[in-house]
């Protein structure tokens, strides 16, 4: 894939490609903006069109044109490629190799699948019963039905399937898109059809929703070469421009509850699909945003989504919060059928998460009991102990304290009881520690490249891929150049000590972690402990 980067870096300019997601202007021999990313007061995102890159000094995030659409858009190389292939001209089917077949299978399915698509769209405006349903009691009007592409299955058993063979795709390319059943015949037939729709726009698969009391209600494509559902996002397609703007995204139950709140205004919603949300879920949508809110169900299935969407926040430096105030409807789809402005008030009136559901265990449990308030600090501390930043952790046991009428002490020894060790405090959240280190890393190593005696002193490890270099070039450029070296060597002595703290917090981090799993073993444990004193006192 070298080749094909190269061909399509050749074809497009670095400020053309960022010029399509923030305004750009002209400073000297470089371009200035601000970060997409929405931290900056003053522009500090600059692009280097001689050298083809960019650096955000806000974000402290930078590389070429394929890491700058991976990072603002939440997609993988992969999918940057082709997104960057496509605008470039570029055939990427010429530089696979060995893949060429698999690529060549992949185009015929996307091929299918957006015919399909489109018969479905013209099978809707043909049924004026499916209309009625669709306009009247889902209450879509006609740019949402475009924007989402929702079309209807008619209910003969083949329909589709003949269609697409008279194209000239085989029964192998259908069936491995997903569009027959086991019988060979249609997967879908008189449901409405949503498209599940990729980052890039294309369509790689369908859900299914019933026009009446039919089970299953909804029935989803399963997985193929084209369409996971453990990564896929429903509705990200249609709201990363309004995640990446505001700076938040809602996280809802049901595909429904995405279509109607993007009706309502609320732009900046998506589901997972009918899957449980996983690491990977997160991962995808932190790229966009740390402010994720959760808009789901009171009952044990929400709560429990809630609390495990907590441990998989906390280690991705995730602000999660729940919004919950639905006015007695069952979910947004229904609130918002009653009235758009409630759900716009309730995304807006979000609680944390943790108050959430720390709420909902004393609604549930009788923390009068001695069972009850060992229940409830159970479930508690599993929680404050998934949750990196020490304010907030202690700010939690303090509230769950209180609530059972304990101390702070008492809690934390329920927590360490199996053993005498101490515990010990914790640093800055893991996301934080990580991105200071990085940012003092790139300054110290472009001055240990390019600030001439200044660097001298420092030894850390150069990066080898050229783009990295080029992009530390462009932060000495823009930071040191013009400092005077007396100037520079303060800096960087004052650096050097901020980085060595910070390193070594990290480390004390680390182990800190790895002390809580050796919980019952008192040997180890010591050993772990010796190790972080020694870090402590330098």
């Amino acid at each position: 894939m070298d080749e094909a980067k190269e061909e399509i870096k050749a074809r497009l300019a670095v400020e053309d490609v960022v010029g399509q997601y923030i305004e750009l202007r002209r400073a000297g021999r470089t371009l200035k903006g601000r970060s997409p990313w929405g931290v900056d007061k003053t522009p500090s995102f600059m692009v280097s069109p001689e050298k083809g890159i960019w650096h955000d000094f806000s974000a402290n995030r930078g590389g070429d044109i394929f890491t700058f659409v991976m990072e603002v858009e939440g997609i993988s190389f992969r999918e940057a490629l082709e997104k960057l292939a496509s605008q470039a001209g570029v055939e990427l089917k010429k530089y696979n190799g060995g893949d060429a077949q698999v690529a060549k299978k992949k185009a015929r399915m996307r091929e299918a699948l957006e015919l399909a698509t489109k018969y479905y769209q013209v099978a809707l405006t043909k049924n004026r019963p499916v209309c009625e349903y669709v306009f009247y009691k889902r209450n879509m009007n006609k740019a949402t039905v475009k924007e989402f592409r929702i079309g209807y299955s008619p209910k003969t058993g083949a329909a589709l399937k003949e269609f697409l063979t008279k194209r000239g795709y085989s029964k192998e390319e259908l069936d491995g898109a997903g569009l027959l059943n086991r019988f060979g015949n249609d997967m879908f037939k008189g449901r409405m059809m949503v498209p599940f729709i990729d980052t890039n726009g294309q369509v790689i698969g369908y859900t299914a929703r019933v026009l009446d009391k039919t089970e299953p209600k909804y029935l989803n494509t399963s997985d193929t070469i084209l369409f996971n559902k453990s990564r896929y996002i429903f509705g990200l397609y249609q709201a990363k421009e309004a995640i990446r703007r505001s700076g938040f995204v809602v996280i809802v139950e049901g595909n429904m509850d995405v279509i109607s709140s993007h009706q309502a205004g609320v732009k900046q919603t998506v589901a997972t699909s009918g899957t449980a949300m996983t690491e990977q879920h997160l991962k995808i949508l932190s790229r966009l945003t740390s402010d994720v809110r959760l808009a789901y169900d009171g009952d044990d299935a929400g709560v429990n989504a809630t609390e495990r969407a907590i441990g998989l926040a906390s280690n991705l430096g995730i602000n999660l919060s729940v919004i919950s105030d639905y006015h007695g409807a069952k979910d947004p789809d229904e609130l918002i059928q009653q009235d758009p402005k409630l759900w716009q008030d309730a995304v807006t009136n979000c609680r944390p998460a943790m108050d959430w559901i720390l709420d909902k265990y004393e609604e549930k449990l009788d923390l009068m009991s001695a069972q009850g308030k060992k229940e409830y600090s159970d479930v508690a501390m599993k929680m404050i102990n998934s949750i990196v930043d020490s304010v907030v952790k202690k700010h939690y046991e303090q509230v769950v304290a209180k609530r059972l009428d304990v101390t702070v002490e008492d809690l934390v020894a329920k927590k360490v009881e199996k053993t005498s060790i101490k515990r010990l405090k914790q640093v800055k959240t893991k996301a934080q520690n990580a991105n200071k280190i990085k940012m003092l890393e790139d300054a110290l190593v472009s001055i240990m490249l390019f600030g001439g005696e200044a660097g001298e002193g420092i030894n850390l490890e150069v990066p080898e891929d050229e783009t990295k270099l080029e992009e530390l070039e462009l932060v000495y450029e823009a930071k040191y150049k013009d400092m005077s070296p007396s100037e520079l060597k303060n800096d960087v002595k004052e650096m050097m000590r901020v980085y060595k703290k910070e390193v070594s917090a990290q480390k004390i981090e680390e182990l800190t972690a790895e002390l809580l799993k050796y919980e019952d073993d008192e040997e180890k444990s010591k050993e772990i402990l010796r190790e972080i004193q020694k870090l402590q006192k330098g």
